[in-house]
């Protein structure tokens, strides 16, 4: 009997298992999958707790009812992987072998690796989103947010879903307008890039919004810690930015026992293959999802394209036939603008976003950055398909591959952003 053993059960480890589940004869093939506990999370939703959009109950869900028949579940820490030895140890003892392995097991927000950031103010002034009891908690602060010094911050890249920091900015900008507070209220978005994305193109439609909206942006910014007595960020440069409310997205890393298990780069992502998700150490390992050092968004649409690239290359590789397939690093993201309205991008590794329609050429229906009320609307529904499409593995009718359909080179003429 053949072993596949995954290494998370969120996004990308779900879905694996679903798809290969139904490819894998199960006289031959036994799947397993480890995960800390039985709660999937739908992380997206994490941007609407603090606004009231979603209840927490509308964004988790038991691990057990996302998972099919045929596949072993296992909740548990994993300590380390024994490469050599071809065996994964849990924290409690339990020991698993594989002639596969997929580490599936994403990425954390760490803010214990910046000075401050844990202290005294940890969610009385300095809140998260990233993570599910943070934006509950920042959404009780919000509440009795009224006036003073709003700051979004991001600690450095990468970052699990690279947009939402902007997409927290726009929605807060236009909650605290329609409460009849904004006068009352500064904005300032910190980011250790240059501009308010990484995309040069996209950066500037989005600092574009940024400047309409009054709100400022501090560009260039390593955070050095947090002066908690100040309330102010303290960057290496001692640029000093003060707040009296800091929604903080902390410093990105995987799995520590990518660390303990000799696999992982110094912030424990796997160094993989681009194209294939293969470990570049180890041809029986395959990272997907957010655990790989991919130079691509931390995000669910690129696990989603990702994974169907790998099942259809693994299930060769078992065959002992090449791997095919390439995964180009397609991405497309929903950006929320506020106002029901938002912006949609799609790229990969080496085209940036353009305007246009998606999927289809002139009909669309989601327009390619532009405000428009389609693009938010796409974004609400994705949870539905996100729970009944993509984590059960089913097939989307859009190409897994980015494709220059509907695409143009013309995009919009926005002024440049100064600080």
């Amino acid at each position: 009997m053949k072993k596949l053993l995954v290494l998370g059960a969120g996004t990308a480890g779900t879905m694996i298992v679903n798809r290969l589940r139904r490819s894998l004869d199960e006289a031959e093939w036994d799947i397993t999958v480890v995960d800390q506990d039985d709660v999937h999370h739908y992380q997206p939703g994490y941007l609407f707790l603090p606004f009231g959009t979603y209840s927490p109950r509308q964004i988790t869900r038991s691990r057990h009812t996302t998972l099919p028949d045929g596949v072993d579940f296992v909740i548990g820490d994993v300590d380390r992987v024994d490469a050599a030895a071809n065996t994964v140890a849990l924290k409690d003892g339990r020991t698993f072998g594989y002639d596969y392995l997929v580490i599936a097991s994403g990425t954390t927000p760490r803010p214990d690796q910046t000075p401050g950031m844990l202290g005294s103010q940890w969610r009385r002034s300095i809140f998260d989103f990233y993570t599910f009891e943070g934006a509950k908690a920042l959404a009780t602060a919000l509440k009795a947010f009224d006036h003073g010094r709003l700051v979004v911050h991001i600690t450095d890249m990468p970052i699990k879903c690279p947009v939402a920091p902007l997409e927290f900015t726009f929605l807060a900008e236009a909650w605290l307008r329609q409460r009849g507070v904004r006068d009352r209220v500064e904005i300032v978005y910190v980011t250790p890039l240059p501009g308010a994305f990484t995309k040069p193109t996209c950066s500037q439609t989005l600092g574009y919004m940024l400047t309409e909206r009054k709100i400022a942006l501090e560009t260039d910014y390593m955070v050095e810690r947090i002066d908690v007595e100040k309330k102010a960020l303290v960057s290496y440069d001692e640029r000093e930015v003060p707040f009296d409310l800091l929604v903080t997205v902390p410093l990105n890393m995987g799995a520590d026992f990518v660390a303990r298990s000799g696999l992982g780069d110094e912030l424990n992502f796997v160094p993989v293959d681009k194209a294939t998700l293969q470990s570049k150490a180890h041809p029986n390992i395959f990272a997907i999802g957010d655990a790989s050092d991919i130079p691509a968004s931390k995000a669910g649409s690129v696990a989603h394209f990702a994974v169907e690239i790998f099942t259809a290359n693994f299930l060769e590789l078992i065959a002992g036939k090449p791997m095919t397939g390439c995964f180009d690093g397609h991405a497309n993201c929903f950006i929320e603008a506020g106002d029901g309205k938002g912006l949609l991008i799609d790229f990969n590794y080496d085209t940036e976003p353009l305007g246009g329609t998606y999927p289809l050429p002139v009909v669309g229906p989601m327009s390619l950055l532009k405000e428009t009320r389609a693009n938010h609307l796409g974004k609400l529904a994705f949870r539905w398909i996100y729970w009944n499409v993509l984590l059960p593995g089913r097939s989307m009718p859009v190409p897994t591959h980015m494709s220059m359909v509907g695409k143009t080179t013309n995009t919009p003429s926005t002024p440049t952003t100064v600080r």
